[in-house]
């Protein structure tokens, strides 16, 4: 069992709620983001050409059952996408993804960012979260790179890139020895081999182009993306049945 630093309000820190959209009403602590997560078990990685094309992918896939969208830095305008969902599309937990530094999770979070997704180890970053009580995914590869982010205080460790290292036979190795640490494994994760992930022990997963295809983007193809969510989404509670059966 490995020491960390305290993300529920512990320690004097307040938890960070998040308005989801109606005035006076309903919002979202630090605890009630990361059981969203872990609920859904998917977390789409939406890197896309444009905002337009990055807003219509995270409506499609809501649609097709999953209320989370990381919309990537590497997206033009990526700034105001996370706002204007945040703002208009209530329903979805928006989170920030390929957020490099402080600098950048502080905009994500100003812009109404809901949690942080890095693709490698920065501690500052983990740093940041962990003192605005906001959940963050911290990338990491390595085993000590996984304890470091954990210690560090991250809420999830995202496994990335996860197939060029074992795939889900490399998340249960890592399980083993780490049976605390919620591991989200990213790259790599398919419709075949989403099953094999969840069974090695995965808390959630990360999926991009499996989910998001190319293709589905450029023609507007909704009904391809809505499909596939739901084909991911069915995986994760058949998963979710067997375990606790």
């Amino acid at each position: 069992m490995f020491s960390r630093l305290s993300q529920d309000g512990s320690a004097g820190v307040a938890p960070r709620a998040v308005n989801l959209g109606v005035p006076g009403g309903q919002v979202m602590t630090n605890a009630d983001v990361k059981k969203r997560i872990q609920d859904i078990g998917i977390v789409p990685v939406i890197r896309a050409s444009s905002p337009a094309e990055a807003r219509f992918a995270a409506e499609a896939i809501w649609h097709g059952g999953i209320s989370i969208a990381e919309i990537t830095m590497t997206v033009p305008g990526a700034i105001e996408v996370i706002s204007e969902l945040a703002r208009t599309t209530p329903e979805v937990l928006v989170g920030a993804g390929t957020v490099l530094n402080p600098e950048a999770a502080r905009r994500c979070l100003d812009a109404g960012a809901q949690f942080l997704v890095t693709p490698g180890l920065s501690l500052k970053t983990i740093e940041l979260a962990a003192k605005e009580n906001v959940p963050i995914m911290a990338g990491a590869l390595t085993p000590t790179e996984v304890i470091t982010a954990w210690e560090a205080g991250a809420d999830f460790v995202k496994v990335f890139p996860c197939s060029q290292v074992g795939g889900a036979s490399y998340i249960r190795a890592l399980k083993g020895p780490l049976p605390d640490i919620p591991l989200v494994p990213t790259g790599g994760v398919t419709l075949d081999t989403a099953a094999d992930f969840l069974a090695a022990g995965a808390v959630a997963l990360g999926v991009g182009s499996e989910l998001l295809q190319k293709d589905a983007l450029r023609a507007r193809n909704a009904e391809t993306l809505r499909t596939l969510a739901g084909k991911f989404a069915a995986i994760v509670k058949s998963m979710r049945q067997q375990q606790l059966a």
